[in-house]
């Protein structure tokens, strides 16, 4: 009858590891392996910082060039409207109408913010 095949990384003469080494071995292959893990977690969270970093930073640019976006859509509805109503109606209505859509804006963002709460105590239930 044929002995099998050491297992890969064995020779021979490793086949009569007692117990304790075969442990240790173990042991040490764990302890490498969970070292190669900390060091992949460490470049993934390295990466995700330089990333969000950039994000944000990409964001905060583009938040910014909608806010002049906005302005200039507002400064042209006022001037358009100036020859219509005559400034001081036209600031008027620019700043009612502005208002309205705010107070619009606001008052979805409460019903959602009811909404969050209502299924998170219902959650805790």
């Amino acid at each position: 009858m044929l002995d099998p095949a050491p297992p890969l990384g064995l020779e021979a003469e490793d086949e009569d590891l007692s117990f304790a080494q075969d442990l240790r071995l173990l042991a040490e292959e764990a302890r490498a392996l969970a070292q190669a893990e900390l060091a992949f977690q460490k470049a993934r969270a390295a990466y995700v910082s330089a990333e969000l970093r950039a994000i944000t930073l990409l964001g905060m640019l583009g938040a910014v060039f909608v806010f002049f976006a906005l302005m200039a859509l507002v400064v042209g509805f006022v001037i358009a409207l100036g020859s219509v109503l005559g400034p001081w109606a036209a600031m008027a209505a620019g700043t009612l109408i502005i208002g309205g859509i705010a107070l619009a804006l606001l008052l979805l963002a409460r019903a959602r913010m009811r909404r969050m709460r209502t299924v998170l105590s219902a959650g805790d239930s």
